[in-house]
């Protein structure tokens, strides 16, 4: 099966990431003391890796056995295919840049993990959302429940 070279190098977890030493360690060691926030805002030109390291810190939070903030591979939610994990949502907010989808997001931001701690929303071009979009997305953006992380990435 053909796949892009970005998909296929990119990196798994915070040590085959490169260029980013600063952040790997910040958010390592927010994992690694337990101070997780509600959400966080990944900014930078294109090709910074925002995405690849919104979808590893995604994984590493919902890992049952992280080692030094490195996923197990092991547990229920390492092994699950990164493509059918129902606790990661990646959103494209320049395709999906309306209220209704907003909206939609809304309705269903108050169900519960289903394998993972946490149901960790990745909003990619985020600055694409229309005025009426963010301002929907802009209470819960502000106090979600507890069990929700949103990872915002724009250029």
């Amino acid at each position: 099966m053909y796949q892009s070279l970005y998909r296929k190098y990119r990196p798994k977890n915070f040590d085959e990431v490169i260029g980013q030493e600063s952040i790997v360690r910040t958010l390592k060691n927010a994992i690694l003391n337990d101070q997780l926030n509600h959400a966080y805002l990944f900014t930078g030109p294109r090709g910074t890796g925002k995405t690849s390291i919104a979808k590893i810190l995604a994984r590493t939070i919902n890992c049952e056995n992280p080692c030094n903030a490195i996923p197990c591979d092991k547990c229920v939610f390492c092994t699950e295919n990164s493509n059918q994990l129902t606790d990661i949502i990646e959103i494209d907010a320049a395709s999906n840049n309306g209220v209704d989808e907003i909206r939609e997001l809304k309705s269903k931001i108050n169900l519960v993990p289903t394998i993972g701690k946490y149901k960790i929303y990745i909003i990619d071009e985020v600055h694409m959302l229309t005025i009426g979009a963010f301002n929907a997305l802009l209470k819960t953006l502000e106090e979600p429940p507890q069990h929700i992380i949103f990872i915002l990435a724009t250029t």
